[in-house]
């Protein structure tokens, strides 16, 4: 057997035991997503030098494209991601879907599920990554059935007049006018839609004259390039050294950012929750919650040689802004080693108030969301007459095109 004929039985082995994987970890529930996860070769859509080790891992993205900056700008999304994104847009033999975000890899297990008498049609603005998407997908035998176009997805798709599903594979951070348009009536979007910096990957569907959503998975997605695309603020914090901590915004930045000039050469606070939780238990709740209750809420890095790159196992990149000061999310060891307890560590002449403020997020996730049923949401398009008083427990979005809604459980 020789080395080829060895590297593909190979990536068969790999990729059957991934499709069980995925199966037993709850992101393949339907035997169409699976066969197609079987069935499409998903090392030929990834660079010639990835090791099949880390085409086939479960939450491994493979970058296929960076800018001028090592910015990744086109990849290949991890199996997980791809898969339940599947599941959510409940594909069926025969029917008419566009993705957005072009690859090869999910374009091709889109055609296997919808089959000979379905369509599937894949967009992207970058003509570089439709290039090789549309070679790709000839060379594994799925040329004559994906149709790949070179477009700004903002704008209708010629040739299409409605989709039954519309699947978004980059990070958006509203909704087009033209998907809403163009998706059938009782069709599925599936888009990972940023709020206030988080993204989770939603199926909405229409719900009189509104969008409802289905489902909802965390998710990570190089961002929407183009005219849906947006651009976060950032605040710039040198330290007594000269070394950067970063605060990015969504849409949400201080009015009077000049108010935390110096805030990194103050005293340090911290102020602890009493909420606790196991090593390897996930908290992706908390970080939704913050984007919708946290007052300055932002997402924060630190560069190295700064106090934080020092104690990087201490804290997480969400923070919130008060005034002149700011805190972030931090842990210390509980529960005899086995898992932590949340806390907020701050900076600024009033950290004690900017930490408590994150505190009573804490708690109020631990009280009223944690472990409870996942939050509705919803889709409101300008013009859709969105409601005006809205049940407790509801955080919203302004987006150019209309209003997010996050229900979050109230009892």
């Amino acid at each position: 057997m020789n080395g080829k004929a060895t590297d593909e039985t190979r990536a068969a082995e790999l990729r059957g035991k991934l499709a069980g994987e995925l199966r037993d970890a709850g992101f393949i529930t339907s035997a169409s997503v699976e066969a197609a996860f079987r069935a499409v070769p998903r090392h030929a859509f990834v660079p010639a030098d990835t090791p099949l080790e880390v085409t086939y891992q479960l939450d491994s993205a493979v970058v296929t494209k960076r800018d001028e900056h090592g910015v990744a700008v086109s990849s290949v999304s991890a199996a997980y991601i791809q898969t339940a994104m599947l599941e959510q847009a409940e594909l069926k033999s025969g029917m008419t879907v566009l993705e957005i975000g072009s690859g090869g890899v999910n374009a091709a297990m889109i055609a296997e599920i919808v089959g000979p008498k379905g369509r599937v049609v894949s967009v992207d603005i970058d003509p570089e990554v439709t290039d090789r998407a549309a070679t790709l997908l000839e060379a594994a035998g799925y040329g004559d059935r994906v149709t790949v176009l070179t477009i700004d997805a903002e704008d209708e798709i010629p040739g299409f007049e409605k989709f039954n599903a519309i699947i978004v594979t980059v990070g958006a951070w509203d909704l087009a006018p033209a998907w809403l348009r163009q998706l059938a009536e009782d069709g599925t979007l599936v888009v990972p839609l940023r709020m206030n910096g988080i993204s989770r990957s939603i199926a909405f569907r229409r719900v009189n004259n509104h969008l409802a959503s289905t489902s909802a998975v965390v998710c990570g997605f190089v961002p929407m390039q183009g005219t849906g695309e947006h651009i976060d603020q950032e605040l710039r914090l040198p330290d007594p050294n000269g070394h950067m901590v970063t605060l990015r915004f969504d849409d949400r930045a201080p009015n009077n950012p000049s108010l935390l000039d110096g805030v990194l050469a103050t005293e340090r606070s911290e102020v602890w929750s009493g909420v606790t939780i196991k090593n390897g238990v996930s908290f992706a709740d908390l970080h939704l919650w913050f984007a919708s209750f946290l007052p300055g809420f932002c997402r924060l890095a630190a560069q190295e040689g700064t106090e934080l790159a020092q104690e990087r196992k201490t804290w997480f990149p969400f923070a919130g802004v008060h005034g002149d000061s700011f805190a972030y999310l931090s842990v210390r060891p509980a529960l005899e080693g086995t898992g932590v307890e949340f806390g907020a560590r701050a900076y600024g002449p009033h950290g004690q108030e900017a930490a408590a403020a994150m505190i009573k997020q804490i708690q109020a996730w631990d009280e009223r969301a944690r472990n409870r049923a996942e939050p509705m949401f919803a889709y409101w398009p300008t013009g859709s007459n969105a409601p005006t008083r809205l049940p407790d427990g509801t955080a919203t979005f302004n987006k150019t095109h209309g209003l997010v809604t996050i229900s979050w459980p109230t009892g």
